[in-house]
Formats: C-alpha cells, structure tokens, sequence
C-alpha cells in the first residue's frame, strides 16, 4: 500500500520529470521494488517512468547493473561507491535521463559498527553527473524501508 506521503511525492516527481521531458529508472535493493511501486500508483505515470531493477542480490548488481565485482568487493553492497554504480547502471541499461539507486541495511539483523541497521546508500545519476549520500534510519524494517522510499522520492531535489 502506497502511503499519502509517498503518493504526493510521486506526484511531485513525476510532475518534475515532465518539465524536463526526461524518464526515471529505478535499481531498489532494501526497498524491494517499493519505489517503483510508489512511482506506478500515480496514473499517467508511464509518461516518465520507464521501470526498475530489483537487485537484492550482489550477482544481480553486477549481471544486471554492471557493478563491478572489484567495488562489491572493496566497498560493500551498502556503500557510496556501490550505490553511483548500481544508478549508472540502472540509467544506462534503461536509457533514462535519471536514475535512482538505493542499498542498505533494513534491518533488523545484519548491522555492525561501521555499517548499523537504518544505513541506506542513495545514488544518482543524470546526464551531466553522479552522486550518493547516506542516511541512517531509526525504527524497524518497515520505517526504515518507508523512510527510503520517501527520500528516493524526493531524488531530484539533488540535482545540481
């Protein structure tokens, strides 16, 4: 179920993208597909969004993605360097001008010191750059996941 929130954010985004005439692409790990779920509940939304990549999986960042398996390796999956690849990749593979990359720890196992449950890795891409930036999430699997979701949503809002 697709909250308010997450719909008007949808909304705002898919009213973005058509300004710039441009489409988004999806690569979820944490969230399991819920972006695009989100993105799918406002009608019209074909107009710009192309669809998405449900990589869970390290093969699938790399089979499906192109994320090298030197940066899974030395970063992690939950990283900066891994989430800028898995949104290339998405963008690349999809055609889209934007892409929108998430990886993280939802919980509720799985944490350590340097990598805590609520760690997501958010990565962008679009035709004239690149960037990630992390936020740990307080709560459980499904405030982490929906918190996500929400600032996945809000993605453009990083483009400089």
């Amino acid at each position: 179920m697709v909250t308010q929130s997450h719909y008007d954010l949808a909304q705002e985004i898919g009213r973005w993208l058509t300004t710039k005439n441009w489409q988004i692409t999806t690569a979820e790990s944490c969230t399991g597909g819920g972006i695009g779920y989100a993105l799918t509940s406002v009608p019209g939304s074909s107009a710009w969004f192309e669809g998405g990549f449900i990589t869970y999986s390290n093969r699938l960042k790399q089979d499906l993605l192109g994320v090298p398996e030197a940066t899974l390796n030395e970063f992690g999956a939950v990283s900066a360097e891994t989430a800028e690849a898995m949104a290339q990749g998405a963008r690349q593979a999809a055609g889209t001008e934007l892409a929108i990359a998430v990886t993280g720890l939802a919980g509720p196992g799985g944490g350590s010191v340097a990598k805590p449950v609520g760690l997501v890795w958010f990565g962008l891409a679009w035709p004239t750059g690149t960037r990630s930036w992390a936020i740990t999430f307080d709560g459980d699997r499904e405030t982490v996941r929906n918190g996500t979701i929400a600032e996945a949503l809000r993605c453009f809002e990083k483009i400089s």
